[in-house]
């Protein structure tokens, strides 16, 4: 399977993890059998096991997922010549060969994913022969189960069968495992979460960005929309719900995190913590998301910081004219979630750029902010609520709730009475409230919508490069949108260490 580095690292738990709850700095040069001592040992493993996400929330996941959709697209900057592993992945022209592929961004996120499980794994095999406080144990236990099936979870959605850890790897011999069939990743994921909603306490006892109940809670409930189990989702969701933990916050632009404040609100039941500053614990996605090239005079309104630098290269994550068309008029969303910046260095005629504005705030120093990334919120509870019910037949039900969400975003209720009408409005509604939170590509992929919808995008894109940023006399390459499917191929890298994919 994996290089065996990959689950080595583990043992010296060497990164410190997220803001006001993951402030032990870790000791280096320790062993798995000399570490776990006590419950600040475990407490610390637990931060360590956080920490991947932030790489795969600044890096990776808008990337395999938002950019994989029809929300966003990369600016196409001729000047700075191919970029290929991106451009692949956003054209659905990944190559591939015998399941297996080459591109560097799927191997960083097979990679990270399996960082959480074999931290999570070490921790899990050993905390129990350790004594100390039982409610402490739990907490810590069930968020290393949280973890573990989230990243089990991201890999299933993203390659269907991989290989299944669930003890450390000491030898080279058990990292090569055979591909658990995606049935058999979904058992023990399900498994996992929901042993850790057993352990976890709610929010309001929990320390401040650590998963709890609600979180756990969220997470299988998302499975189960997955695998389309209604009713079991509709029990998980109105727990949420009933729990008194969680609410809708008034103003949609109030919902996202600042660099420094707004963190873990009454809406959020779940985010990757990030913090501005000096101890690498910051996140710099709004540069990525940036069109270019950019100078500092261009960005520096949309940052505010203080020593503003230019950006060349190729800019990503810009939202399609299909996103911007998705927003009904008068929709609060729209101007939230969505502004605009003239880059006067285009080659295009047209030097005007949409950008996501929900993720544009302002922060002290280039390439540092400490904006956190949302995972699950309020708003998403109250959507997956209303699917649930409305796939049960209870239409009147749902509606309910999807005018909770319509209303807060100024609109008037919404007109669809029949099942079949109500579920395309939720497919919408879902795609303009999440737009840019890397909800639309899984949307599409459980609706089992890849080819309708991506197949009509690709068509569109390629007969108007112009509206999808490419420069005037310029198009898109000749193998775009010649691959889409729903599954990723699994990484070469890791292929070449296995007999067994």
């Amino acid at each position: 399977m994996k290089k065996i580095n990959i689950f080595i690292v583990l043992l010296g738990i060497m990164t410190s993890s997220c803001e006001e709850f993951l402030t032990l700095t870790p000791e280096t040069a320790l062993s798995s059998a000399t570490f776990y001592k006590t419950e600040a040992d475990f407490e610390q493993a637990v931060n360590a096991t956080y920490a991947p996400l932030r790489s795969i929330a600044d890096d990776r996941s808008w990337l395999l997922s938002e950019m994989r959709s029809d929300n966003t697209i990369y600016a196409r900057n001729i000047n700075f010549g191919a970029t290929e592993q991106q451009e692949d992945i956003s054209d659905h022209a990944l190559p591939d060969a015998q399941g297996i592929t080459s591109n560097g961004h799927v191997l960083s996120q097979y990679r990270q994913d399996f960082l959480i499980i074999a931290r999570a794994n070490q921790i899990l095999s050993v905390i129990d022969e350790v004594e100390f406080d039982e409610t402490s144990k739990a907490n810590l236990k069930g968020q290393a189960l949280f973890l573990r099936g989230y990243a089990y979870y991201e890999l299933a959605r993203y390659f269907g069968g991989v290989p299944l850890h669930l003890t450390p790897v000491t030898t080279r011999e058990e990292a090569a495992l055979p591909v658990t069939p995606e049935e058999g990743i979904y058992n023990q994921l399900i498994s996992d979460i929901q042993t850790s909603i057993s352990l976890l306490p709610v929010r309001s006892n929990q320390g401040v960005g650590r998963a709890s109940k609600g979180a756990a809670q969220m997470l299988l409930a998302d499975v189960y929309i997955t695998q389309k189990k209604w009713a079991e989702a509709e029990s998980l969701l109105k727990a949420i719900v009933n729990s008194g933990e969680y609410e809708l916050i008034a103003n949609y632009e109030d919902v996202f995190s600042e660099s420094v404040g707004n963190k873990n609100n009454i809406e959020s039941l779940f985010e990757v913590q990030f913090l501005e500053g000096p101890e690498g614990m910051n996140g710099n996605f709004l540069y990525s998301f940036m069109p270019r090239p950019i100078t500092p005079d261009e960005l520096q309104p949309i940052t505010g910081t203080s020593n503003t630098q230019g950006l060349d290269g190729e800019g990503n994550n810009i939202p399609t004219p299909d996103v911007i068309a998705a927003f009904e008029d008068g929709d609060k969303r729209m101007d939230a979630s969505i502004a605009y910046v003239e880059i006067a260095g285009s080659d295009r005629d047209y030097k005007v750029y949409p950008y996501i504005k929900k993720f544009a705030k302002h922060h002290e120093l280039n390439g540092n902010h400490g904006i956190n990334w949302p995972i699950y919120r309020y708003a998403e509870v109250l959507l997956f609520l209303a699917e649930s019910l409305n796939e049960q037949g209870k239409t009147t039900e749902a509606a309910a709730l999807i005018n909770e969400i319509r209303n807060r975003a100024g609109l008037d209720a919404t007109a669809a009475s029949s099942q079949a009408e109500m579920r395309e409005a939720i497919f919408k509604e879902r795609r303009v409230e999440f737009a840019f939170e890397n909800k639309r590509w899984f949307d599409i992929t459980r609706a089992d919508r890849v080819q309708e919808i991506i197949g009509a995008f690709g068509q569109k894109a390629l007969a108007n490069p112009l509206d999808y940023y490419y420069p005037d006399g310029h198009t898109f390459r000749s193998n775009a949108f010649t691959n889409i499917t729903k599954y990723y191929a699994l990484p070469a890298s890791e292929a070449e260490i296995t007999p067994h994919f």
